[in-house]
């Protein structure tokens, strides 16, 4: 009997752990609006990856080890920095309250310019097969500051993103993570698994 019970405690624990862990690193979202158009449509589903662009401020960790040669700006990036033409969920810096989902176009350092819808950088014609139209947009030459992304929507006709914004880039500290997979719509998912809504 005692082993039984110490068996059904271990698996109970062990269960506990997973289901932190999966919360810790994974959540789903509910494509709102037409704004990702044709990659996502309205009413899909998406498991976001939250780990995947941890980063650990390595030189403040090390600050208090007197004599280590460690540049006290050194971030480490366990997996992978965030990169241009990620599909990410970030909180918009407008209102952090609401949730968007957006393509990465520029990174930190980018020069990004947007001439009659097609879309530059660092000077050149950025190839983009995901996009279904183009618009005749413009927007002068500007350059994505230190930990900040530029992003847009793959409608771009149909899309609030960084050309619209006063702020225009959206800061590190509000992206939540990568889109990952796709599933649904399946309506009956609301009721059991509440997700939260991305424009």
């Amino acid at each position: 009997m005692k082993g039984f019970l110490t068996e059904t405690l271990e698996t109970v624990l062990m269960a506990l752990v997973i289901f932190l862990l999966l919360q810790a690193s994974v959540q789903n979202f509910r494509v709102e609006g037409a704004s990702m158009r044709p990659t996502l449509e309205e009413g899909e589903y998406l498991l976001v990856n939250k780990i995947t662009y941890l980063k650990f401020p390595l030189g403040e960790a090390t600050r208090v080890i007197k004599g280590l040669p460690v540049d006290p700006d050194l971030v480490v990036y366990p997996f992978h920095e965030p990169e241009r033409g990620t599909i990410v969920i970030f909180r918009f810096p407008g209102d952090p309250r609401r949730f968007f989902v957006k393509r990465i176009i520029a990174v930190p350092g980018d020069l990004v310019e947007i001439r009659n819808g097609k879309v530059y950088i660092n000077s050149k014609l950025r190839d983009e097969p995901y996009l279904d139209r183009s618009d005749r947009s413009d927007m002068d030459p500007v350059t994505v500051p230190q930990d900040s992304y530029f992003v847009l929507g793959d409608n771009r006709r149909h899309s609030n993103d960084s050309r619209d914004w006063s702020f225009t880039f959206v800061p590190r500290t509000h992206l939540i993570g990568q889109a990952w997979i796709t599933y649904g719509p399946f309506r009956q998912l609301d009721r059991l698994y509440p997700s939260r809504g991305v424009s």
